[in-house]
């Protein structure tokens, strides 16, 4: 378990510098400074579920539960719905992909109770 969650941390704490840089540097006069502001909202959580998962993946060496997968998943998916439908929206413009933003934050909200649920059972 561990590797799996250090390869995703990994990859989504990475892709989300790579994708800050481009919003400063590749999208700047663009987009408009609402779109940017979307698109950074995106970065922030996916980087901030990106660290989560990085702790999770040095929790799991100490505490098995299911709880914690759940929070792993949760999490990753999370950052799939929420940040990849802003930067969808922020990119395109299209409003149907800001519906899709809710369920992300719902899973993160999930990872989190899961985590609790994690702590509380051990």
């Amino acid at each position: 378990m561990l590797t799996r969650w250090l390869i995703l941390a990994s990859i989504f704490a990475g892709s989300a510098v790579i994708l800050g840089a481009f919003a400063a540097h590749g999208l700047r006069g663009k987009l408009t400074e609402r779109a940017l502001e979307v698109f950074h909202t995106g970065v922030q959580y996916q980087f901030y579920h990106a660290l989560a998962i990085l702790a999770l993946a040095l929790l799991t060496e100490r505490l098995s539960s299911s709880w914690l997968t759940i929070a792993g998943y949760s999490w990753a998916l999370g950052i799939v719905l929420f940040s990849g439908s802003l930067y969808l929206l922020a990119i395109t413009g299209i409003k149907w992909f800001g519906p899709i933003t809710p369920l992300g934050g719902v899973l993160f909200i999930l990872g989190w109770v899961s985590l609790l649920m994690a702590a509380v059972k051990a």
